[in-house]
């Protein structure tokens, strides 16, 4: 396949792809919004102090853990206190029964959980689940991993239709998805306008550029990870090291990146999810993330 070609699958996929809350703003007016993890806020006795506090630093949303132990009532009141919006909800089963399993009962546990967590995530009027698919490991091979995923996700979509949620699946360190041509690969397979992309654009920067894995995605992006990465840290110090590093001072091209979403229309949400801390570390990574984004 040519460049021009390529193009030109990637043009029409833009024009067809119809995902909710995906919208083409021109370039120069981007409407990026800011949100963090609410794990990551150590200040704030209760929920509702953490989400006043997350609020108070210049936060448009928070990003949630589901199933969690904290009730599902006590954070609707502090949404619906503060005037957060849920910005998105992280599958909590994933990891520990991911789809891919190699045990039928572990598989279906994990199709459980996210069952459950889109079922939340509606009821708190949130649009996107963040999801990782599979794990590739010497008990699961790379063609079972995606057979068994696919297969589960799209026995997901009536779920996530009833709760007019997506399912985004993410890119992480699971020796799966390495590529974006094959992100859309997936996408594709799975063959429902339910079922998108949760790009995180730290984790690709050790094998990668993310500015490329945005352009290529285009409007399959439902959210966005925002956290930087060091090469040079990996190189001396480890691979997991790398993300010791402040946003903004790794070696993703802000610019590069901030200049793609604005070339793919996106307006949705930016959630940070770095080292967390006190009062002050939030309002630093609000203010910080603003720098970013105006970039």
């Amino acid at each position: 396949m040519n460049r021009r070609t390529f193009l030109g699958i990637t043009a029409s996929a833009l024009a067809a792809f119809p995902l909710v809350e995906v919208a083409r703003a021109q370039v120069g007016k981007r409407q990026l919004k800011k949100a963090i993890n609410l794990a990551m806020c150590k200040d704030g006795a209760s929920t509702l102090e953490k989400f006043q506090i997350i609020k108070a630093a210049g936060f448009d949303g928070v990003e949630l853990n589901r199933p969690d132990a904290v009730p599902l009532d006590e954070v609707l009141r502090a949404k619906e206190a503060s005037g957060l919006e849920i910005a998105g909800v992280t599958c909590t089963t994933h990891w520990g029964k991911p789809l891919s399993h190699q045990d039928p009962k572990e598989r279906e546990q994990g199709f459980n959980g996210l069952k459950l967590a889109l079922q939340e995530a509606g009821e708190l009027g949130c649009r996107r689940v963040l999801l990782v698919p599979g794990v590739v490991n010497k008990d699961v091979p790379y063609d079972v991993c995606w057979e068994r995923s696919v297969e589960a996700v799209k026995r997901a979509v009536p779920f996530a239709k009833e709760a007019n949620c997506h399912i985004a699946i993410e890119n992480v360190w699971n020796q799966f998805i390495m590529s974006p041509l094959e992100a859309v690969r997936y996408v594709e397979a799975v063959g429902s306008e339910w079922v998108g992309w949760h790009f995180d654009i730290g984790n690709v920067v050790t094998y990668g550029w993310p500015e490329q894995w945005v352009r290529i995605l285009g409007p399959r992006i439902l959210n966005v990870h925002i956290k930087d990465f060091s090469r040079k840290k990996r190189d001396t110090e480890g691979l997991g090291k790398g993300f010791n590093i402040e946003l903004g001072e790794g070696d993703v091209s802000w610019p590069a990146v901030m200049k793609a979403l604005d070339e793919i229309g996106y307006q949705g949400y930016g959630i940070a999810e770095v080292s967390g801390g006190d009062t002050a570390r939030v309002k630093f990574l609000s203010e910080r993330m603003s720098q970013l984004f105006a970039g």
